[in-house]
C-alpha cells in the first residue's frame, strides 16, 4: 500500500496517532491529525508533529476533514462507529487502524498476540524468549510504543511481538500475522463492542488474513477460544493447563511440556515460574508455544522462565511496610482480570478497585471478593454500582474513598501483620488518570511514603 501523495486524515492524538501521523507525513502523505480535545487537554506535547508537517485539526471534527481524503487511521481509541468514521466509509474512503499501517510499512515477520486477559505478560514472555535466538526482535503494539514506530526499521530477518487489543483489530484490512495467539475471552469491552458476540467476533480478526503456512496458538481450556479452530486456515496449536495433550503445550508431571509433530520436549519444572497465579502458567504455556513455533530453542525457553519476573503494573510487588505486603495491579481493568489476582492469594486481602465502569458482571467477582476480602474500598465512577453488587452480595466492610491517595491512606491504617493490600480495579483508570501506567506509579508513590 503506497502512502505517499496521499491524503490522509488521522483520528486520535494518542500515542498511536501521533506515531502513525508524523511517519506517513515523513514518507511523503499529506496528513491532518485530529482529535475532539482541544490542545490544553491532551497529554502530549505536539511541537514535533507540528515541525514535522502535520496538520493539527483539534476539537469540533466535521466532516469537512473528509473532503479529498484519500484515507483514514483510526487511532485505537477510537471506535469504527462514531458518526465520522460511518461517513467516511459511506464515501468509500479506506478506513484502517494504525497497526494496519503498521503491517504495510514492516518487512519481517508479526507475532500477533490477543485475549481478555494476560496480553501484556504473554508479550514481554515471547519478545524475551525470542531475543534467545539472536534475531533482530521488536516488542510493541498495545504496550509500550506504537507499532508503527516500532516497525520502521527492523529488517525482513527479525520478528515484531505485538499486543493488539480488540479496539486496534476494528479496521484491519489486510493485516495477518505469521503467528496469532487468542489467549482467553470473557466479558470486557462491551461499552463498545455491546455484545460477547461482537466482541468475540473483533477478537477473531486476529487469525482472518492468515494462510496454511501460518500458525495460530489457542487456549483449550477456553471453550470459546478452542472452537476459533474450525474458522481458520492457520495450522492450530493449542495450550492447555487442565488437560494433557495429545499436541500442544501443556502440564505433565508438574512440568511444562510441548509436544509437536511427533516430539515431545520437558521445557522445566512449573516451580521454576516466579511470577504470581494460575493465569500465569497460561500465560506462560502460550508463550512458549508461540516462541517454540518462532524457532526459539527449548533450553532457552526454560532459562527464561525461570528469570522472568514479571511486568510492570500486573500483580506487581511494591513494598512490605509493617509486616503487610502492597502489590500495585493497575492493568486489572476488567473484574476478571481482578479475579486472577484475587486467586493469586490465600485470603485477607484488603482490596482497593473502581474506575471507570465497562458495565461487565460482576457476580464472580464480589463472590471472590467475599472470600478473600477483609476490606473493600471503592474509588471512581463505578464505585456506586461496585458498592450495592457487594453489599447484596452479603459484603460488609465496604469503604467509599475520593481519590487512590486516600484509598491508600485508609488501607494503611486498616492493615495488620501478614494482612495484603491489592490495587486491583477492575475497571479503567480514563476517569481519573490518563492511562492505567499513570494509576500504578501513582500508587508505587503513595506506598514507597508510606515506608
Amino acid at each position: 500500500m503506497d502512502f505517499s501523495n496521499k491524503n490522509i486524515l488521522v483520528l486520535g492524538a494518542g500515542i498511536s496517532g501521533i506515531s502513525v501521523a508524523c511517519i506517513l507525513q515523513n514518507r511523503g502523505a499529506k496528513v491532518i491529525l485530529s482529535d475532539t480535545k482541544t490542545r490544553d487537554k491532551i497529554h502530549y506535547d505536539l511541537t514535533a508533529i507540528e515541525k514535522s508537517g502535520v496538520t493539527l485539526s483539534l476539537g469540533n471534527q466535521g466532516e469537512s476533514l473528509l473532503e479529498h481524503l484519500d484515507y483514514l487511521i483510526l487511532s485505537p481509541g477510537i471506535s469504527i462507529n462514531v458518526p465520522l468514521v460511518q461517513k467516511a466509509k459511506a464515501l468509500d474512503i479506506l478506513v484502517m487502524s494504525e497497526i494496519e499501517v503498521a503491517y504495510q510499512l514492516c518487512h519481517a515477520p508479526i507475532v500477533a498476540i490477543t485475549g481478555t486477559n494476560g496480553k501484556t505478560t504473554t508479550t514481554t514472555l515471547v519478545g524475551e524468549m525470542l531475543r534467545t535466538t539472536g534475531k533482530e526482535i521488536v516488542v510493541g503494539g498495545n504496550i509500550g510504543s506504537a507499532l508503527t514506530k516500532e516497525v520502521q526499521h527492523i529488517s525482513s530477518s527479525g520478528f515484531v511481538v505485538a499486543e493488539i487489543s480488540s479496539f486496534q483489530l476494528e479496521a484491519i484490512i489486510d493485516f495477518s500475522p505469521k503467528i496469532a495467539a487468542v489467549l482467553n475471552l470473557t466479558p470486557d469491552h462491551l461499552d463498545r463492542h455491546l455484545t460477547m458476540e461482537l466482541y468475540k467476533s473483533t477478537k477473531e480478526l486476529i487469525f482472518k488474513n492468515q494462510k496454511p503456512e501460518d500458525y495460530l496458538v489457542l487456549n483449550y481450556d477456553d471453550p470459546q477460544v478452542r472452537d476459533m479452530s474450525e474458522r481458520t486456515l492457520a495450522k492450530v496449536m493449542f495450550f492447555s493447563r487442565q488437560v494433557e495433550l495429545s499436541e500442544g503445550i501443556f502440564i505433565k508431571d508438574e512440568n511444562f511440556t510441548l509436544s509437536w509433530e511427533g516430539r515431545t520436549y520437558e521445557i522445566c519444572p512449573v516451580q521454576d515460574l516466579h511470577i504470581k497465579g494460575g493465569h500465569n502458567v497460561e500465560n506462560t504455556l502460550a508463550a512458549c508455544g508461540i516462541a517454540f513455533l518462532a524457532g526459539a530453542e527449548i533450553t532457552e525457553l526454560a532459562k527464561v522462565i525461570q528469570r522472568f519476573e514479571g511486568v510492570e503494573h500486573r500483580i506487581e510487588f511494591v513494598a512490605k511496610i509493617k509486616d503487610v505486603e502492597y502489590y500495585n495491579d493497575s492493568k486489572a481493568t476488567n473484574p476478571e482480570s481482578s479475579v486472577k489476582a484475587l486467586e493469586a492469594f490465600p485470603g485477607h486481602v484488603l482490596l482497593i478497585a473502581g474506575g471507570r465502569d465497562k458495565m461487565t458482571d460482576l457476580t464472580e467477582f464480589v463472590q471472590l471478593i467475599r472470600e478473600k476480602v477483609d476490606h473493600l474500598i471503592l474509588l471512581g465512577e463505578a464505585k456506586d454500582r461496585f458498592h450495592e453488587a457487594a453489599r447484596n452480595a452479603g459484603i460488609t466492610h465496604i469503604h467509599i474513598v475520593k481519590s487512590v491517595q486516600d484509598a491508600v491512606s485508609l488501607a494503611s491504617r486498616l492493615a495488620k501483620p501478614q494482612q495484603v493490600v491489592l490495587l486491583s480495579p477492575a475497571c479503567s483508570s480514563y476517569d481519573m488518570f490518563a492511562n492505567y501506567e499513570e494509576r500504578g506509579k501513582t500508587f508505587k508513590n503513595l506506598v514507597r511514603q508510606l515506608g
